[in-house]
């Protein structure tokens, strides 16, 4: 071909120097045909084949652009192929345009593979149930390996010299590769301890307070883990920080049907009292409470018989308290609540006295996960606690405020 160009410009009377210039303008030409017919007709033509397609993972080929970045092998490939025929290969500008054909073909090679790699990602993601192989981060090495390679393999053609050659020199540059790749290494390493020891997955629910994360886990990647938070602020924590340091992890909650309560309320100290006839007469219509007393006025009774002791004794005699009956109507509240779950742990404990008074705990799970409802069940549990409290005579503790103060003055 060089031959029959030559001859051409010989004919047209046109010095051989503009050989080189006419040949690359041959070559950049069929190239440019070459990549417009694979861009613009045969990959139309793709396109509609995979519109029309009923499988799916075409349709992901598609979107990760495989079938585009394939097609802009074609130009290199031409380039590498029509060089040595439209110029002389020994000559400075047709070793430069192979050495740019091979340099352009490995990276997009490389690119082809990267999409590839997208696509296994993607299918994983909406078809695979385990949620814990760490493919993400897998993948990211493979990825880093080919853009390596690729990068070998330029530099090797740059120098002329074979990638073999290269490569025995990077033994030397171990611990340089080492302290460069020391985030990328360790990042691979907890991320294979987080999928074996399943300590969390994209979807879980997790809080890292030292990092400012409260969210959603959206990817594990290789050196980072994205967290949704709450806000729709999306936090970046290093992988290795996960291993490193601890977090909470929700997703035994979600998983297990409900949802904690664990709040208290202060009772005043000196609200508490024994109960007379009269106060659990006024008690006594209240459904929850009826089988309560019911139960503790026979116990009552059976151990003043068995002491000898005369039931209007106060001192020696068993008596009610109104916290303690306060308690068991909470507890008996609860347990016929239907948003708290029936078959989990629910109870109302009485916590160590403190300098503001006796607390009085919570602990029960709502049925219901959802966080806006969950609070909405939360409130309305101890909106009903405030109203009822003084009913058993008692008085939930808070410091003073100005209004107090005020009211003392009139």
């Amino acid at each position: 071909m060089i031959e029959t160009i030559s001859s051409w410009l010989v004919e047209q009377n046109i010095s051989l120097d503009y050989l080189p210039l006419v040949g690359t303008s041959i070559i950049v030409l069929l190239c440019g045909i070459s990549y417009y017919i694979t861009k613009h007709q045969l990959l139309v033509m793709i396109n509609k084949i995979v519109a029309h397609s009923k499988n799916t993972w075409d349709d992901v080929l598609l979107e990760h652009h495989v079938f585009s970045r394939i097609a802009l092998l074609t130009p290199f490939l031409f380039l590498w192929f029509l060089t040595p025929h439209f110029i002389d290969a020994e000559s400075l500008l047709g070793h430069f345009l192979l050495t740019l054909a091979k340099i352009a073909i490995s990276f997009q090679v490389a690119r082809c593979i990267d999409a590839l790699l997208n696509v296994v990602k993607s299918l994983y993601k909406r078809t695979a149930r385990e949620r814990y192989l760490p493919l993400n981060a897998t993948i990211q090495v493979i990825k880093l390996i080919v853009y390596l390679v690729a990068s070998i393999l330029a530099i090797s053609y740059i120098l002329g010299k074979s990638p073999l050659y290269l490569l025995s020199g990077l033994g030397a540059l171990t611990a340089v590769l080492l302290l460069v790749f020391q985030d990328t290494i360790k990042g691979l390493v907890a991320s294979i301890q987080i999928s074996a020891n399943k300590m969390v997955a994209p979807g879980d629910w997790i809080e890292l307070p030292k990092y400012g994360a409260d969210g959603d886990v959206l990817e594990i990647g290789l050196n980072t883990v994205k967290v949704k938070n709450f806000d729709n602020t999306i936090t970046t924590v290093p992988t290795y920080a996960l291993i490193s340091g601890s977090f909470r992890n929700w997703r035994g909650m979600m998983n297990s049907g409900g949802r904690r309560i664990k709040r208290s309320v202060i009772i005043d100290v000196a609200s508490i009292k024994f109960y007379n006839d009269d106060d659990l007469t006024k008690l006594s219509h209240i459904n929850l409470l009826r089988p309560y007393l019911d139960k503790k006025k026979i116990e009552i009774s059976d151990a003043c018989i068995a002491t000898g002791i005369e039931p209007t004794d106060v001192i020696n005699s068993r008596q009610l308290t109104n916290i303690g009956t306060f308690r068991a109507y909470l507890e008996a509240y609860l347990k016929q609540h239907p948003k708290i779950h029936d078959k989990m742990t629910c109870m109302v404990r009485q916590l160590a006295s403190s300098e503001s008074g006796v607390p009085l705990e919570l602990y029960c799970f709502s049925n219901d996960k959802n966080w806006v409802n969950y609070e909405a069940i939360q409130a309305d549990i101890f909106d009903h606690i405030f109203a009822m409290a003084p009913l058993f005579g008692l008085r939930i503790f808070q410091h003073p405020t100005g209004y107090d103060w005020h009211s003392n003055k009139k």
